[in-house]
C-alpha cells in the first residue's frame, strides 16, 4: 500500500477566524481561493451568498484553509497539495473534549513565550501539565478546540 494524502478538517462556527488563528499559530499561509471564486462566479456556479471579501480578496464564507508555505499548491484553485488544515462551518457548537488534537513543538526554551503569543491571538491556556519528566501547556483555540504547546 502507498502512503495516503490527507488534510486535517476542523468543524467550526467561524472558519475565517480560525484560519487566521491557525495560520499564525503554525506559521502556515492562508490559502488564496480568490481566483477560483472569480472563475466560479463567471460560470454562474456560485452566488454572492457563497463568498465575502477579506483584505481585498474574495474568500469562501463557510470554509477557509491554511497550508505549509513550502508545500506545493494548485495555482488554479489555490488549494494546498501537502500539509494543510481546512476549516468548515457547521451549525452545531463544539461539545466535549477533543478526541484528536495538535501538539505544537517549540521546545522548552520557547514553550511559555509561544503560549503567551497564542493567547494574544485569541487562544486560552487551560492548564499546565507536568508528567513523566516533561511539561506542556494545554490550550484552546478561539472556538475551544484543544491543542498542546510543548
Amino acid at each position: 500500500m502507498t502512503a495516503v494524502n490527507w488534510k486535517l478538517v476542523v468543524d467550526c462556527a467561524e472558519p475565517l477566524r480560525l484560519a487566521e488563528f491557525w495560520s499564525e499559530a503554525l506559521g502556515y499561509q492562508r490559502e488564496d481561493h480568490s481566483g477560483f471564486i472569480e472563475r466560479l462566479i463567471g460560470f454562474g456556479a456560485v452566488t454572492d451568498a457563497d463568498w465575502t471579501e477579506l483584505n481585498g480578496r474574495k474568500v469562501w464564507r463557510n470554509a477557509a484553509a491554511v497550508r505549509h508555505p513550502e508545500d506545493p499548491f494548485d495555482g488554479a484553485s489555490g488549494v494546498g497539495l501537502g500539509r494543510r488544515v481546512l476549516f468548515n462551518a457547521v451549525p452545531e457548537a463544539k461539545q466535549g473534549k477533543n478526541r484528536l488534537h495538535i501538539d505544537l513543538h517549540f521546545g522548552p526554551e520557547r514553550r511559555d513565550a509561544e503560549a503567551e503569543r497564542l493567547t494574544s491571538l485569541g487562544g486560552e491556556v487551560l492548564r499546565v501539565v507536568e508528567e513523566l519528566g516533561s511539561t506542556h501547556v494545554v490550550m484552546a483555540d478561539p472556538e475551544g478546540n484543544e491543542f498542546c504547546v510543548q
